[in-house]
């Protein structure tokens, strides 16, 4: 889950508080595209904590969800199909 903030403190804060809470936290720049100020780009709260969780602190501390980052991963690989190994038979055999 990715939480977006425009104030470092208020992404430290979140952060402090995920940790606190017993989830993992980091906090790094976001570079928007476009954006050529380098004061002018939020700050990203990653973490392995629940998404209502996530969503009261962004609510909270006056943020927002990113959670284009969750789509961009390969959904996990389905098991191998039991496939036949031998096509299936649908007449019977001409000797009976």
């Amino acid at each position: 889950m990715r939480a977006i903030f425009f104030e470092e403190d208020d992404a430290r804060a979140v952060a402090a508080r995920l940790l606190a809470d017993g989830f993992e936290a980091s906090v790094a720049r976001e570079r928007l595209a476009g954006e050529d100020d380098d004061e002018g780009h939020p700050w990203a709260v990653l973490s392995d904590a629940p998404d209502f969780m996530v969503e009261l602190l962004v609510d909270e501390y006056d943020g927002w969800l990113d959670a284009a980052d969750d789509a961009s991963q390969p959904p996990s690989p389905l098991p191998p199909l039991d496939l036949p190994a031998a096509p299936k038979r649908i007449k019977r055999p001409s000797g009976d």
